[in-house]
């Protein structure tokens, strides 16, 4: 069975995010300044044969990959729509705790994004099972995500920081309301839509107040140039941690590199714990507000109400 019309939109979905595990070379793996750590699909890749999957899905393309998860552009057979499908893969491993593990991201993450309610979050619409792992089954975004626009055109103007930061403030809120932390709010995830929207994506490794779900022992979660200090040491995740991440996040957009990029993995680790932010060439009005969000103590660190109110202060000037 098969729908009239072609799926014939462009679409991207954001990548899995990244952990600190075990300590790789000494000497550090070099980091692209906004690449965040994961591979993106600039070609789409035909799906093997068309794959159904759960008996109504078909994989079309290939939209991106990273290290634990691909992301392709399917056909709803049924509602004759076009969806988007993540899933999230075991290691090589192959074991039977692996598998368990991957299982257990899947529903984390649909469970976390299902809980808020809010156009700037990225909508579940189906989670199902299709051999030994789940996919979790997404709305489609069109346009590009704030990584890719930073990397093929540069940094933004300070007053589209402003509107960006404003929209992504709006959405934290409304997660944090849901009781959900992030841990990977980043270029990567932020999704810049054709039709205007900010939509914040990969709840992978986002957690609920009132869930026990968390990574194993000894791997904290997130994507390492945009962590905040509180993660690196393990500590329990709370809403300062994101709001960091998104000052990390308007820097890079501002400035076209992370904040405490240093060339390689554990020397930028070391600058995001110890480092000021910088160098500041370009973000002229907005600086002071970003500087806020990337204070090293959380409880120093501007909260979503006194960033608000700050940049709707200099969207007037």
């Amino acid at each position: 069975m098969g729908c009239p019309q072609a799926l014939t939109t462009r679409t991207a979905v954001s990548q899995q995010a990244g952990t600190v595990g075990t300590p790789p070379d000494p000497k550090g793996q070099p980091m692209n300044a906004v690449a965040d750590l994961a591979e993106v699909v600039t070609e789409p890749v035909t799906a093997p044969s068309g794959r159904l999957v759960a008996g109504r899905y078909r994989l079309r393309s290939l939209l991106g990959r990273g290290a634990m998860g691909r992301v392709w552009l399917a056909e709803d057979e049924l509602l004759c729509r076009p969806v988007a499908l993540k899933q999230h893969l075991a290691n090589d491993t192959g074991s039977v705790g692996e598998a368990r593990a991957a299982r257990a991201r899947s529903l984390n993450e649909a469970r976390t994004a299902a809980r808020v309610t809010h156009d700037g979050v990225v909508r579940i619409l189906d989670l199902v099972r299709e051999g030994s792992l789940p996919w979790i089954v997404m709305e489609p975004l069109s346009g590009q995500t704030l990584a890719q626009v930073i990397a093929t055109d540069g940094p933004l103007s300070i007053d589209r920081v402003i509107r960006l930061a404003l929209r992504l403030l709006d959405v934290l809120r409304s997660v944090h309301a849901a009781g959900i932390v992030h841990r990977d709010v980043k270029p990567g995830n932020v999704q810049l839509c054709a039709d205007g929207r900010v939509v914040l994506t990969d709840f992978g490794v986002a957690c609920m107040h009132d869930e026990d779900f968390d990574w194993p022992h000894g791997v904290v979660a997130g994507s390492p140039a945009f962590m905040s200090p509180e993660q690196l040491r393990g500590d329990e995740p709370a809403p300062p941690s994101d709001l960091f991440s998104l000052g990390a996040t308007l820097y890079a957009a501002v400035e076209g590199r992370t904040p405490f990029d240093q060339g390689g993995l554990w020397a930028t680790l070391t600058a995001v714990a110890e480092n000021p932010p910088g160098p500041w060439l370009r973000a002229g009005r907005v600086r002071p507000v970003i500087a806020g969000l990337l204070a090293k103590d959380p409880a120093a660190r501007l909260t979503i109400g006194a960033a608000r109110t700050a940049l709707l202060d200099l969207a007037l000037t």
